[in-house]
């Protein structure tokens, strides 16, 4: 049989029968199993389901993690395709419809229920991830995966449509964002297929897309708190000047002591006697960055910002 784990999996996480029958009269809820809880729509369309499960290219060696799987639809069809699948499922019923739909058949042996939450549980070793995503959890998703060691070869991930937008935007347009910079310094993301609401039971309140991530390989030396440090900082108002937004209200103050911080620790003298903001203007002024803008910075000018800042001492975490 399938084998199925719990990771920290309690009672608290099961409905009571009073809040079940509540939800199974409501209009956008399951009727069999309480999705609306863990923020699931399952997806019923067969067509759509094959698409995403085509996009990963998967090979017959390939190990396969599948977080979110509902009642399976996107499982079994995964299964086909791969040597394994590890499936990460919150809510226990659905774990076990999972397991049944294989009971029996030749993929059983081929797959691994894990019953637990995604961001909690141990990931295992995997080639591809591909996930219905839980709208909850989609950001702690995505970097989870991009902090995974080793690096797998690629992700197709389904999302709530406007957080898909802003993984795949560009500088310049409208959704770049501190998300966008970030994703984008350590893998290649698109989009791969927009999913209309009416091919999940029950219909989210919004349009879904499906977004194929590949990282880079090897990643970029870069710590990711330095990095994310500096973009908390300038995409604070992305319209706003970069050196607008250094001068902000307790920025200058936080640079300040984590320069003399870093400074201690490498044992090193302060040797610079100019005011931090003095600092970050000459800084910004060398990389002509004075009048820039978050909006339109792309990540090769963000790291380029970053490195300067460290050759004197400026750290973001």
């Amino acid at each position: 049989m399938p084998k199925a784990t719990s990771d920290k999996f309690s009672r608290a996480h099961q409905p009571s029968a009073k809040k079940k029958e509540s939800q199974a009269s409501g209009s956008m809820t399951n009727p069999i199993f309480n999705t609306a809880r863990f923020g699931q729509h399952i997806l019923k369309n067969p067509a759509t389901a094959q698409k995403i499960v085509d996009a990963a290219n998967l090979k017959p060696t390939d190990k396969v993690m599948e977080v979110g799987p509902g009642t399976g639809n996107l499982t079994v069809k995964i299964l086909e395709k791969s040597k394994h699948v590890t499936a990460i499922e919150m809510d226990p019923r659905m774990a076990a419809e999972v397991i049944k739909r294989v009971q029996g058949t030749p993929q059983q042996r081929k797959l691994e229920v894990v019953i637990g939450d995604f961001v909690k549980v141990d990931m295992p070793y995997f080639d591809a991830c591909i996930s219905n995503t839980p709208y909850q959890i989609s950001s702690p998703l995505v970097f989870r995966l991009l902090s995974h060691r080793p690096l797998f070869r690629v992700a197709i991930l389904m999302f709530q449509r406007e957080f898909a937008l802003r993984l795949v935007a560009r500088p310049g347009t409208a959704l770049w964002s501190r998300l966008s910079a970030n994703v984008q310094l350590y893998a290649k993301v698109d989009n791969i297929i927009n999913v209309s609401r009416n091919d999940f039971r029950p219909p989210p309140q919004v349009e879904s897309s499906v977004i194929r991530l590949v990282p880079i390989d090897p990643p970029p030396p870069v710590k990711f708190e330095e990095f994310d440090g500096m973009n908390r900082i300038i995409f604070s108002r992305p319209n706003k000047t970069v050196r607008g937004n250094f001068q902000a209200k307790g920025v200058m103050k936080l640079l300040e002591q984590n320069r003399s911080t870093w400074l201690s620790v490498q044992e090193m003298p302060v040797d610079d006697d100019r005011p931090i903001a003095k600092i970050v203007d000459d800084v910004l002024s060398e990389l002509g960055h004075t009048e820039s803008r978050a909006a339109k910075m792309d990540v090769d000018d963000l790291l380029k910002l970053l490195a300067a800042f460290h050759e004197v001492g400026i750290h973001f975490s």
